[in-house]
Formats: structure tokens, C-alpha cells, sequence
């Protein structure tokens, strides 16, 4: 348990000039969504690192430090795996027209930088054709300039609402911490992972142990006769049929981390790298051959450059949003009623593990 605090919001948005945009729909064989994540109009520098066997990504070998552009404009999460790759082409559309982008002649002659990745939840709705596309993109970000005030929405929304983790339903999460030296740092994730979020044998959330002060405290040991129908249900929630049919197996956890700090491309993919270890800690297995794990990581420059032991303190306070952010998903998740059966959230199966109010 740290002593440390989270940001006004415990969302990503306390890293100022972020706004986040979701779109989706859970109706008419729908069950899958779009989020957008914006840099600042003039953008953020950016690295990425991508681990799990079945990425599927745009625009990520750009941020290769060796590569020329440094900043994005945008980040586009989706459903609907590669197809879903398009929402990011209506969220270039809406920059293009707003003026946001990488110059490369007169004025109005600019091109947005749109890195983005998907996750596989096709046909969770019912009908396998109904997956995102530029439009969902736009709709996701005009979303962004609803509230940009406010928290960024975590739950069963954006690119979250056909997720699945380990045979319970996924969702978007988010966690932020300010450091001693005043920089903040916040995580968002969309958890949809092949492996389990909670510990088989006592269903616990594995993030919990990683919360700051107040944050998953008033969770308790779920009881056993739960642990075991949940195990059981999960298991015919990721292989329906059998073990020799991949199901819901086909996954992907995809994240991003924002610091107002100043710092390189190749220090961006340096927190991308360490963030992956704070989704180790709560999802296991982790990167596996049916995940596209991949952690982008923006950086506002609104604060100096980190010495050397702040930096470490960056890469640390990284990995810890990242696990609190996947932690704050399970518990923000909601049970959604599909075609192939309901997909039960945390709180739903684990009643026992939340205190009764009085």
C-alpha cells in the first residue's frame, strides 16, 4: 500500500491537455467501441512497446525512437480487431479539419499523427459484422470535447464495451499519481485479456495489493463456493466447446501512459516497456499468443525533464498505474447479457468480496 496520492480525478485526464472520447453501441448484434485519447493540439511526444503474439496496430513503427516524428496528435483504441484499425481514419478526418497535425507545407497542409491498436471482440454482439469504423472515430472524438473537465469514463465504454478478462466481463480502467516532484502520471487501459485479472484460488483481484491509500481497501476475500462457479464459468467462457476451439480466447490488453514530464521518444518507450510490468502484475498469463498486449506512452513536456532518480521514480509510478488502472476496470465492469450468454463483471460474481451497506 502506497502512501502516495492520486491526481483530482484518478483518471488519465489529470494529465493536463489529455482528453479522452468514447463511442460504442450494445444494440442490434452490437457489442463494441471506440476510445480516443488526444494530445494537446500541438502534441505529445510518444513511445510504444508491444509484447503480446497477435498485435494489431497502427503507426507503431513511427514511434521507434530511430524514426523522424516525434509527436502524435492522438491515440485510438478500438473493438472490432483489424477492421477496427479504421476508427482512427475519422479521428485523422476531425484533426485534418481542425487544423491538428504534422506540417508538411503551407498552411491547413498538415497530417495527423493517429498511433492506435484493437482489441479482438468480434461477434460478441451477436453479429460478427458490426465493428467500428471512421465514424465510430468521430463520434469518439467529439466525445472528448463533451466534458474535457471531467474524470476520464472508466467502465463497460469506449473500445471496453465487448471486452472480456479471463472469462469475466472487461472494461476501460484508469489510475494516476502525482510525484514528489510534482509531475503526474496516469494510466488507461482496456482490459480484454486472455488470462485472469483474479487469483483462482481465492478470486481475489490481483491489482489489489497495489492500490494507494483507500483504493481497493474495502475489498474482502470472496467466498469459496464463488471462487469455484467462477473458475468453472470462465473456463467455458474462453473455450466454449472445448479446449480445441479458440472462443473468446482471441484477446488483447491495450494501454496508454500520460506524464506531464518532458521526455524523449526513447524514454517514452522506456515507460511503455516498465508499464508492461504493472500489467504483469495484474493480469496472469500475460503477452500470451492470443494477446496484442501493446502500452503506448504520451509525454505533454508541461513540466522539465526528470533527472535521473526521478525518472526512476517515472518508469516505478508507471508500472503501479497501470496495475491500479486494470484493478479500477474489474471493479468498474458491469454484467452484459450477450447472444452466447451473460458475461458476468467481478461484483456480480464475487458479491461476497464487497462489504453490505448498512
Amino acid at each position: 500500500m502506497s502512501d502516495r496520492q492520486p491526481g483530482a480525478t484518478n483518471s488519465l485526464t489529470d494529465v493536463a491537455g489529455i482528453r479522452v472520447g468514447h463511442a460504442d453501441r450494445r444494440v442490434g448484434g452490437w457489442l463494441s467501441g471506440t476510445t480516443v485519447i488526444l494530445a494537446p493540439d500541438s502534441g505529445a511526444v510518444a513511445g510504444v512497446d508491444v509484447r503480446g503474439g497477435g498485435p494489431g496496430t497502427r503507426e507503431t513503427d513511427l514511434l521507434d525512437p530511430r524514426n523522424q516524428v516525434e509527436r502524435v496528435h492522438a491515440i485510438v483504441f478500438s473493438g472490432g480487431s483489424a477492421f477496427g484499425l479504421a476508427a482512427a481514419d475519422g479521428v485523422m478526418q476531425r484533426l485534418f479539419k481542425a487544423g491538428v497535425g504534422y506540417p508538411t507545407g503551407g498552411p491547413g497542409e498538415v497530417v495527423p499523427i493517429v498511433p492506435g491498436a484493437v482489441i479482438f471482440d468480434l461477434g460478441r454482439g451477436g453479429d460478427f459484422t458490426k465493428r467500428p469504423g471512421a465514424g465510430m472515430g468521430q463520434e469518439a472524438y467529439d466525445a472528448a470535447f463533451s466534458s474535457p473537465d471531467g474524470p476520464a469514463l472508466i467502465g463497460v465504454v469506449g473500445a471496453g464495451t465487448g471486452a472480456i478478462a479471463g472469462g469475466l466481463k472487461g472494461a476501460v480502467g484508469s489510475a494516476s499519481v502525482l510525484l514528489a516532484d510534482g509531475a503526474t502520471v496516469a494510466a488507461l487501459v482496456v482490459v480484454n485479456s486472455f488470462g485472469s485479472c483474479i487469483d483462482p484460488l481465492t478470486g481475489e483481484l490481483y491489482a489489489a495489493r497495489f492500490g494507494l491509500l483507500g483504493e481497493f481497501t474495502q475489498l474482502l476475500p470472496p467466498k469459496a463456493d464463488e471462487v469455484v462457479a467462477a473458475r468453472a464459468d470462465a473456463e467455458v467462457k474462453i473455450f466454449p466447446g472445448g479446449q480445441g476451439r479458440l472462443g473468446a480466447a482471441l484477446a488483447t490488453t491495450i494501454a496508454v501512459v500520460a506524464t506531464d514530464a518532458t521526455l524523449t521518444k526513447a524514454q517514452c518507450a522506456k515507460v511503455s516497456g516498465i508499464a508492461h510490468d504493472g500489467m504483469a502484475r495484474a493480469i496472469r498469463p500475460v503477452h500470451t499468443m492470443f494477446d496484442g498486449d501493446t502500452v503506448f506512452t504520451l509525454a505533454t513536456g508541461d513540466r522539465g525533464a526528470p533527472d535521473m532518480l526521478a525518472f526512476h521514480a517515472l518508469l516505478e509510478a508507471a508500472g503501479d498505474c497501470l496495475t491500479r488502472a486494470i484493478g479500477r476496470a474489474m471493479l468498474a465492469a458491469e454484467s452484459v447479457q450477450t447472444p452466447a450468454g451473460l458475461l458476468r463483471s467481478y461484483r456480480d460474481a464475487f458479491p461476497s468480496a464487497f462489504p453490505a451497506t448498512p
